[in-house]
């Protein structure tokens, strides 16, 4: 099951806490790690695998990508680090029912990531978007900075409890979309929203993001999500066959 969770450092602006963070998932029995654009890795790879202490292995078969898209494009759940809620509310996770979701899924055989941002400021609202759930660690209200190592070693703890657990019963498994598949679906809305003339300029990021909670939290099987391509596609169509009228001057 831990196999299948995956942990993903955006934009990390040190190397020594990513050696850190791998040291984190192997104590934790995780295993696969992805960099989304480091800053100084692997440049100053010397660095991380000297934090890493006995897990240069796992460094060493970390994945680098450019995009938060590119990391999570087969995933089917993925739940964002944050230290404070958003103008669009997501749903909010503590680490011990992170690690019930995560693990439900993972056991049914989805893959799943944990997105954890750069040191400065965490995860963009952009990169928050593409999350079904938000996780928060609770911290001193007069201190709550967290590195980002620390962050990673108790979700993975949390992971490795709650592996450790007996579960009675087993849960119906069900296929949900990938993060790239809901990607796909997302631009085919927004193109046909655009078509259809039901877009607003100024106001278009607001609503997209509305648009992707509802979605997200829909977890869409991909029957589902085929269904409302075809009304998409159909909505399109129709469009094209019966232009608008133009106004009257």
């Amino acid at each position: 099951m831990l196999s299948r969770i995956r942990i993903v450092l955006v934009n990390t602006s040190h190397p020594g806490n990513i050696g850190a963070v791998a040291r984190a998932m192997k104590n934790m029995c995780l295993s696969d790690l992805v960099l989304v654009d480091p800053v100084r890795y692997p440049e100053e790879a010397e660095v991380a695998f000297s934090r890493a202490s006995g897990a240069q292995d796992l460094l060493s078969a970390s994945r680098k990508v450019a995009t938060v898209e590119e990391a999570i494009e087969e995933c089917h759940l993925v739940i964002g680090t944050s230290a404070r809620q958003r103008t669009v509310r997501w749903p909010v996770v503590d680490p011990h029912e992170c690690a019930l979701l995560a693990s439900e899924r993972a056991g049914s055989g989805s893959q799943v990531a944990i997105l954890f941002g750069g040191e400065r400021s965490g995860l963009t609202n952009e990169e928050l978007a593409l999350c079904h759930y938000l996780v928060q660690i609770p911290t001193n209200p007069d201190y709550s900075s967290l590195n980002v190592a620390m962050a990673v070693q108790v979700i993975a703890y949390e992971l490795m409890m709650v592996s450790q657990q007996s579960v009675s019963g087993t849960e119906a498994q069900r296929e949900s979309i990938t993060a790239g598949q809901f990607e796909g679906f997302i631009g085919h809305l927004e193109e046909t929203m655009e078509v259809i003339g039901f877009s607003d300029d100024r106001s278009s990021d607001k609503l997209m993001r509305r648009l992707r909670r509802l979605f997200l939290r829909a977890d869409m099987e991909p029957d589902e999500m085929n269904i409302l391509r075809g009304i998409l596609k159909a909505s399109q169509e129709h469009r094209v066959r019966t232009p608008r009228k133009p106004e009257n001057g």
